[in-house]
């Protein structure tokens, strides 16, 4: 497994459960930090509707809730899920974890370190920072929050690797 891949990390579900990222090999990734009290939360929908476009692809859409920002998301556990589907979720949502800062999840910092991760240093500065993986699990590109989910730029990207 290469060094600058994401599927070198283990995350928990909602209900504790510990996975490799590698359960998701072979697939182009969107990872989202998510919060259920932002302003950006209703792209929760545009995610949805993102997943379901490429429905028949290798395609998946991961989402981590934080509290980082404000604390824009003080649910936890089940009421994340139960919250998320009210907004259509048809993709996997993590535990809550932190996206920033010297406790960052490990994956953050990874996403955060060009040397590490051999592409870019990208700390979400708010809820709904987006990263673009491909199907090795090598960090592509990253959007931020304001970009929406649906967005040309996005589909178009996804659209390049997925022929690959």
């Amino acid at each position: 497994m290469s060094e600058n891949s994401v599927y070198q990390f283990n995350v928990q579900t909602l209900d504790g459960e510990e996975i490799s990222l590698s359960e998701y090999k072979d697939k182009v990734l969107l990872i989202v930090n998510t919060a259920s009290a932002c302003g950006f939360t209703p792209q929760l929908k545009d995610l949805a509707a993102l997943k379901e476009q490429y429905k028949l692809e290798k395609f998946e859409i991961l989402a981590f809730p934080s509290n980082d920002f404000g604390g824009q998301e003080p649910l936890e556990g089940a009421a994340i899920a139960t919250f998320c589907e009210n907004y259509g979720s048809n993709f996997p949502v993590f535990d809550k974890i932190r996206v920033r800062g010297p406790y960052a999840h490990p994956l953050y910092q990874f996403f955060n370190d060009r040397k590490r991760n051999g592409k870019l240093k990208s700390i979400p500065r708010w809820n709904f920072h987006k990263f673009l993986i491909d199907k090795t699990g090598k960090v592509v590109d990253f959007y931020y929050p304001f970009t929406k989910p649906t967005s040309a730029k996005i589909r178009k990207k996804v659209n390049r690797l997925l022929a690959l």
